[in-house]
This record gives structure tokens, sequence and C-alpha cells, in this order.
């Protein structure tokens, strides 16, 4: 089964530009009405699907300056059954809804390709419950049961592979594993850090990704880091082991407060993206298999442009 992994442009060494914090920027910066964070329900309209290629057409000139191709990760981040629900989406609609994400995620891949820019897809799960509250009462045989549908939906549309973002537990992450080698697709498992480096709940990243790999013979292609500024996790990095090459991404916030604050913000902290981009700079020496640079929370592409242009060949690196 890891046969697919060698279907990764990543693992053979290619970088990808992704995009900022979609739901943030569409919410803040735009004004977009989307219950409990549902950014797929802009697919389901003309309107909705305006919004979105207008949204993904900023990074073409981003991506081609700085050299490299595009991660499209589809904006269902929220679209799973107890998310789902919330905003009226049964199983059927759930499946229905992931499979045109991705679907729409290949008509803009064909945009991008007109420009000169290569891409790949990643059908992008959250988590079950809240994500920055670590969540105590999951288990592995749960998760795997929960995200299995989704990731089933994303192997029947063909995405490349499935990324989980803003994990906060181990059982969350080796239940998607295992759900995603059942549906011989590739993973990637992103984990979300607080102020102090670690994983909600206190573990620390190298012994969250030690446990995974442990526990599922090492299936994840990668891990990323995502929803969390640089400077909570800089020294995380710096001072890590082994555990540091399996780091393949960072989905990085634009503001330097806390999960806690933030979620009590009625206004957007977009940050500082210069000091942003510098930060990112400094880390990414650190981190040798790194290929997916991109946004969480606060960042649009103004902070994608600055860190691209900080950090990849086309750009301007600081000295």
């Amino acid at each position: 089964m890891h046969l697919r992994h060698r279907s990764l442009p990543q693992l053979g060494g290619q970088m990808f530009v992704t995009d900022g914090g979609i739901e943030t920027h569409l919410i803040f910066n735009q004004g977009e009405d989307l219950p409990e964070m549902s950014a797929y329900l802009l697919n389901m309209s003309e309107r909705g699907r305006d919004t979105m290629r207008e949204y993904y057409r900023a990074y073409i000139p981003i991506a081609r300056q700085a050299g490299q191709g595009f991660l499209f990760d589809t904006n269902t981040w929220r679209a799973n059954p107890d998310w789902g629900l919330k905003v009226g989406y049964d199983a059927a609609g759930l499946r229905a809804a992931n499979m045109a994400a991705v679907a729409f995620c290949r008509e803009m891949q064909a945009e991008f390709a007109a420009a000169g820019v290569p891409s790949i897809i990643s059908g992008v799960l959250g988590p079950r419950r809240d994500a920055w509250q670590y969540d105590r009462q999951m288990t592995v045989e749960e998760a795997e049961t929960y995200h299995t549908p989704q990731v089933e939906a994303f192997a029947a549309a063909n995405a490349d592979y499935v990324t989980a973002y803003t994990l906060t537990n181990v059982p969350e992450a080796v239940g998607i594993a295992r759900a995603a080698r059942r549906s011989e697709l590739p993973v990637v498992l992103s984990f979300t850090l607080e102020t102090d480096g670690n994983l909600p709940g206190g573990k620390p990243l190298g012994v969250a990704i030690a446990e995974v790999d442990g526990t599922t013979g090492a299936y994840p292609a990668y891990y990323m880091i995502n929803c969390v500024h640089p400077i909570h996790f800089a020294s995380t990095i710096s001072t890590g082991g082994d555990w540091v090459s399996r780091i393949g991404g960072l989905r990085v916030n634009a503001s330097m407060l806390s999960h806690a604050e933030l979620d009590n913000s009625p206004t957007l902290d977009i940050g500082d993206w210069t000091d942003l981009a510098q930060r990112y700079a400094r880390i990414l020496p650190m981190l040798p298999n790194i290929r997916v640079i991109g946004g969480c929370c606060g960042t649009d592409h103004r902070h994608i442009s600055a860190i691209c242009d900080a950090c990849l060949p086309g750009g301007h690196h600081p000295h």
C-alpha cells in the first residue's frame, strides 16, 4: 500500500506553496457568512464558486514568482458528520460535498496549469471535536470509524492524498492514518501546538510523531504543524531530535496570540507579515524535509507572498 506514496511529488523533493487561512480570510476580510467555519458551503452555489475562484486566483502570481507548484487543500475542514449536521448536511450530503470540493479544485488546477503553475490536490479533514481543546475521550477506533466516510469520498473523487489539520491528540491521528491506509491514500497529519510548543494536553510534538509512527508503521507520508505562530514552536524545532526530519509542511498563524485568545477575539489579528516571513525563513533551515509552506488563521495572499519572498529561490532572501 505504500506504493501510492511514490506518487507524491513532495517526497521526491518538489516544493509547494499553499494558501493562507481560508476561513478567517473569507469571514473577516470578505464578509462571507460561513456558519461553523464551513467554507465548503461556498461550493454549492455559482456565486460561492466565483468567490472561491477569485480567492485562488490571487495565488497564481505568487506561486509563479516563487517558481513552485501549488497545493490545493480542499475547503472541507468542517465537512465531517458532527459539524456537517450543524449546517444541515447528512452523510449522503457530506459525501457529495467532499467530492464536489475535489472536483472544484480540479477545475482550478486547469486554470493554474494554463498559467504555468503545476498543482496537486489534498482532501482536507478536520478534528471531530474542538480543534483548539485537547480531546481526552477520542480513541483510535472512534477516529477511524468517524473519519472513514470523508476519506472514502476523497478516494472516490481521486484526490492525490488526504491531510488532517489541527489535530490535538495521537488517537485521532492514528485513526485517520488507518482510514487512509484502508483507502490506499497517502496521508499527511498536521498537529496544532499551544504557546509552549506542545500539543494541547501537553504532549511534546516529537513524542506524538513517534507514537503515531510507531503505531502505524510510519504510514503517514510526513507531518505538518498548523494553527500556531512560529514564535511558539521555533525552540521546539531547534532543540528537536530525529523526528524533525518528519516535518514536511507548515501552515502558520498570523497572530502571536494563544488559541484561547484568538477564539474569543471579535476581530482578526493579521499580525505583521514581514516579521512572520522573516521568522519563517529562520525556521526553514532547521527543517530539512520541508515541502509545503502556507498559512493558517489570520493569513492571506499577502502573508504567503511575503513568506515566499523571504524563503524561496524566486524570492528576495533576508540577509
